[in-house]
């Protein structure tokens, strides 16, 4: 069976596993402040050409995304998100389980807009009884999106200046960051990321990683007292020179830019072979995540020899599945696939 399921089946980059190695026996300070986690947050800051930034590491993207949300919001307060979001979809009740409601917006794409932000705040704000309502207290979205789409650096700015406006912070997961910056189209820098964002953070589980996210924080109000959230939220390593290494090791010289890239060009030979056959998708993605609409004798066929995943039902006779690559898909099992599928 070869699998196209998810893009975490697999380990982490040798580069990674040798440098845990190398410095297994060493003695460093728990909790994040080991020399190893301050390289990796100068690595970082490099990147994002800002060396004011925070920089925290946390074990994994539910973490990740609890203790950015429980740290920001009130206790009457909720996160605006798209009803996709992969808050509002895949965490188990995560967010709702600190007291806190994800404020869902229907998306066709799964991004949010500028206008729909407003909406929501303003609607808030305008109906009489809003004291009886959860109050829309920041904006949650991701680059790329659960639908695998991304955001340009105009669709990026209009948010993040309506939220400066209304003074909601703006959080971007980057769980398969890697990804949206190196697909095709994609016009945004890590920079520019970090520039128009109060907070958000760069996936290392599915990007190479065994496991990890860097939380980087821009605006100061946020930064007062972080570590405190990750603390209580279960995301603090006391090993934290494991989280360390390993952003260490993707960022030293750029390896997460160039890892990425294989995710893109696998997908793309996967989304080619598709289309050649006539296929249609469910949503236009440029990234590693690709949405097929198969029929059901396809669907099986298919079943035989590859794991993938259902994603919706689209009518009686066809549903769109997933088919999500990753930094080492290998090409040899792609070209295969492909082969099959214009056999269907």
């Amino acid at each position: 069976m070869i699998r196209f399921e998810n893009d975490y089946s697999e380990g982490a980059h040798k580069k990674i596993l040798d440098m845990l190695l190398e410095t297994n026996m060493e003695q460093t300070p728990g909790y994040g402040v080991d020399y190893h986690c301050e390289n990796a947050r100068n690595y970082i800051k490099g990147y994002c050409e800002d060396d004011t930034l925070d920089v925290h590491f946390l074990v994994g993207g539910t973490q990740a995304n609890t203790t950015v949300i429980a740290s920001v919001l009130k206790p009457y307060q909720g996160v605006v998100s798209a009803d996709t979001g992969h808050i509002n979809v895949h965490e188990t009740g995560a967010i709702e389980a600190t007291g806190h409601r994800v404020i869902s917006v229907h998306s066709e794409d799964g991004k949010l807009t500028a206008k729909q932000v407003w909406e929501v705040y303003h609607n808030h704000w305008n109906d009489v009884t809003h004291e009886h309502m959860v109050q829309p207290g920041m904006v949650y979205i991701s680059h790329p999106t659960e639908n695998g789409t991304i955001y340009s650096k105009k669709e990026l700015q209009e948010i993040s200046r309506v939220c400066k406006e209304l003074q909601l912070p703006l959080f971007m997961d980057g769980a398969r960051m890697g990804y949206g910056l190196m697909a095709d189209g994609n016009d945004l820098t890590l920079s520019e990321i970090a520039g128009l964002c109060d907070v958000f953070y760069i996936g290392g589980t599915k990007v190479g990683a065994l496991f990890g996210e860097a939380v980087v924080i821009r605006s100061e109000k946020l930064k007062k007292d972080f570590r405190y959230n990750i603390k209580q939220r279960g995301g603090m390593l006391a090993k934290g020179r494991l989280l360390g290494i390993q952003f260490e090791a993707l960022f030293e010289d750029g390896l997460y830019f160039e890892i990425s890239k294989n995710a893109i060009s696998t997908a793309m030979m996967i989304r080619d072979a598709f289309r050649e056959k006539g296929i249609e998708f469910m949503y236009d993605s440029p990234t590693n995540q690709q949405f097929p609409i198969l029929n059901h004798q396809q669907k099986e066929k298919l079943a035989e020899d590859y794991s993938f995943q259902h994603w919706a039902k689209v009518d009686d006779e066809r549903d769109a599945v997933r088919f999500c690559t990753s930094w080492t898909t290998d090409e040899a099992n792609v070209k295969k696939l492909v082969e099959d599928i214009k056999k269907l």
